[in-house]
């Protein structure tokens, strides 16, 4: 990094609450997104000093405009380039030059506009790799802080006029989503303490941005609009520092695809793609994920509500649910089913106070008072007891039709008890209420106006865990990495404590020597330059004597000259065949923007077609593989399901940990491992590999 380059709080205050800004290539066309900024600055009362610069004009919108950054009277702290793509560049050393701090490009035209794009924009890393100056973008619609009027942005809907104060902070890889949030957040009576659109993140990353607002007292939660996991290294010190401080972070992340499956070349990758891995990767950073847009506003006041992991990894999250109207409980109900909340009945004992109270206390999922009436103590005095029952993580008022006309029977005592409530409590408003969701908004009580939004944010915030163990520093690169042989491939393993079948190695061009071990036996030829043996026949199963072995020898000298006569292969395994209760895959990788991984997964021939896995961040804790495990269906067969014999999870949990280990380990330059089979024995009998992949970076 350049000596002199603003950071953390410095950094901040330029970008967010610099003293003078400058517009380079404001345009006086009021039609044109250029001349925006200038009158969305003067709209909002930005204090500092604003200096149009366009040197064909000596006015703009009515203002002096001036000709260039060098005649100006003083140093810009922020500088807003609005130039077309081709001058970027020399502004941006212009810039650099008389010592401005920070810089916004709004230009495209770069990586997206094909080979010319993409040297323009290499060129651009390369400055800022050296610059003092720091920039957002290119391809940034800008950055804006409500609360001062800073409103440097060429968003159409930031015309916005009167915009709610707020404390939460938003980036984004979409500009187009900060307006859209923006206008949302007005309707809902939600503000924002920050937001920027970091475009292609040439120098400032999402990440390194959100994280130098850290230590601001505006700002108390995060939402992050992501396209893609770049530069994931910066994103996780972020979000780690977020959770430390307490500041929940909200994250809504495009990207479905299974591209990164298609140049896999484990089980491992074709499995891993990378919706998966981006939900591995902000699980295990405690940012909740939300998949309805509307949830993303609306998720922050709940999780302000709820600490990270306040609801433990030893059982589902509990709800508990009042209503005054059956039909929109149940659809909150289903919602919340379908993304795996358990919606807890009142106990006897919460039944038992409701009645002693003389309030509604029908048994049920759902606490139903419709037919009491909507009324204000009877809800107050509902609400109580619920909120001091154990059985509870959380309580959510479903309302009706009073909502929206006669707010004071059921929305209010929401509202009343929430303030001194210790206990989180929600709404969710089944009809059109828009003063109702600003007065609840307003006092800062969780509250949902669709199911699904409600259902989407209340599973996002409550499965939040808080962030595993970060990995090394630093990983090996998958550059110049080259697969390793099975013999190898087990050394490793022992060094890591995952236990695999005996096995001896043997010459292949020599007849095979007396085994150390009873038959049968496998015999795989072992050669790094073949790492799928089963591609060219280097694989003979269920051996069951010497003469066998013998045969099985030749079988593999005669499959290798005919299908992979350009390799020289001197070495056979020989392996006990051993058969457990079931086959499962373990797997780990470096991915290049998550970083290191563990896969758990059903082994064998349905690996990849049944898609059934789990996966995080590595590494993990022998607690956290088991949450692994539970999540995999198929292992549900080995706890003794309809009395079948009990699998040994304990030594399986112990394994996947014990794998996860290599991202605490990057000297081993370890990129990608997989064990496949891992056979998983009764119960006290542990595991054993009797297969394994590494790819390791070249020494």
């Amino acid at each position: 990094m350049a000596a002199g380059r603003a950071s953390g709080a410095e950094l901040a205050r330029v970008l967010l609450r610099p003293r003078s800004v400058a517009l380079v290539g404001v345009s006086d066309d009021a039609a044109k997104p250029a001349a925006r900024p200038l009158r969305y600055l003067r709209q909002a009362g930005f204090a500092g000093a604003v200096y149009p610069i366009n040197p064909r004009r000596g006015t703009v919108q009515g203002e002096r405009a001036w000709p260039s950054l060098a005649v100006l009277p003083e140093v810009p702290e922020h500088v807003f380039v609005m130039t077309a793509t081709e001058h970027v560049l020399d502004t941006l050393r212009e810039c650099e030059r008389l010592g401005v701090k920070v810089a916004t490009v709004l230009a495209g035209g770069f990586s997206e506009a094909g080979p010319e794009g993409v040297a323009r924009e290499e060129a651009v890393r390369a400055f800022a790799r050296t610059s003092s100056l720091r920039l957002v973008g290119p391809a940034s619609l800008g950055v804006a802080h409500p609360g001062s009027g800073l409103l440097l942005t060429a968003n159409a809907a930031f015309a916005e006029r009167e915009l709610p104060p707020g404390k939460v902070f938003v980036a984004s890889h979409s500009g187009s989503m900060l307006g859209a949030l923006l206008s949302r957040g007005k309707a809902r009576g939600v503000g924002f303490a920050g937001m920027v659109s970091v475009g292609v993140e040439a120098d400032l990353s999402l990440g390194e941005i959100c994280s130098a607002t850290l230590d601001d007292p505006e700002i108390d939660s995060y939402l992050l609009f992501l396209e893609s996991l770049r530069r994931g290294a910066d994103l996780q010190r972020f979000a780690r520092e977020a959770a430390r401080r307490g500041k929940p972070v909200i994250a809504y992340k495009l990207g479905r695809s299974q591209a990164a499956a298609e140049m896999a070349t484990t089980h491992t990758g074709a499995l891993a793609g990378e919706d998966d891995v981006a939900d591995a990767f902000l699980r295990g950073l405690g940012v909740a994920r939300v998949g309805v847009l509307e949830a993303l506003l609306e998720a922050p006041a709940l999780a302000r509500r709820i600490p990270l992991g306040a609801t433990g990894a030893a059982r589902p999250p509990r709800v508990g649910i009042v209503t005054t109207t059956g039909g929109g409980a149940a659809m909150v109900v289903d919602q919340l089913g379908i993304r795996g909340i358990v919606v807890e009945p009142p106990s006897p004992a919460t039944l038992a106070r409701l009645a002693a109270a003389n309030l509604p206390a029908t048994p049920g999922r759902v606490l139903d008072v419709t037919l009491a009436g909507a009324k204000y103590e009877i809800m107050r005095q509902l609400l109580a007891i619920l909120l001091d029952a154990p059985e509870f993580d959380l309580v959510v008022t479903v309302v009706g039709s009073s909502a929206r006309f006669q707010p004071e029977l059921a929305v209010k005592p929401v509202i009343d008890t929430a303030c001194t409530a210790t206990r989180p409590l929600a709404a969710m408003l089944v009809p059109d209420a828009p003063q109702a969701l600003a007065e609840l908004t307003a006092h800062g009580v969780p509250c949902f106006r669709s199911p699904e939004a409600c259902a989407d944010a209340i599973a996002a915030v409550l499965q939040r865990r808080s962030p595993a163990v970060p990995a090394a520093a630093t990983q090996p690169a998958r550059d110049e990495a080259a697969f390793i042989s099975e013999a190898d491939a087990y050394d490793l393993l022992e060094k890591l404590d995952v236990p695999h079948a005996p096995v001896v190695k043997m010459p292949l061009a020599e007849p095979p020597r007396a085994l150390p071990f009873a038959f049968p036996v496998v015999a795989k030829v072992c050669d790094e330059r073949i790492p799928h043996k089963t591609e060219v026949g280097g694989v003979v199963l269920d051996i069951r004597d010497e003469d066998g072995l013998h045969a099985a020898f030749e079988t593999l000298r005669r499959n290798l000259a005919e299908r992979a006569p350009g390799i020289e292969c001197r070495d056979v395994l020989v392996q006990t065949m051993r058969s457990g209760l079931m086959e499962a895959l373990v797997g780990y990788r470096v991915d290049p923007d998550a970083g290191p991984l563990v896969m758990l997964a059903a082994g064998g021939v349905w690996t990849e077609v049944a898609r059934d896995r789990a996966l995080r961040l590595a590494p993990v804790t022998v607690e956290a593989a088991r949450e692994m495990i539970a999540e995999v269906k198929a292992f549900r067969t080995l706890a003794g399901l309809r009395g079948r014999p009990r699998g040994d999870l304990d030594a399986l949990a112990r394994a996947v940990s014990a794998l996860s280990q290599l991202a605490l380990q990057p000297q081993l330059g370890v990129v990608e491992a997989e064990v496949n089979p891992l056979m998983v024995m009764k119960e006290g009998a542990g595991v054993l590999a009797v297969d394994a992949l590494v790819l390791r970076r070249r020494p």
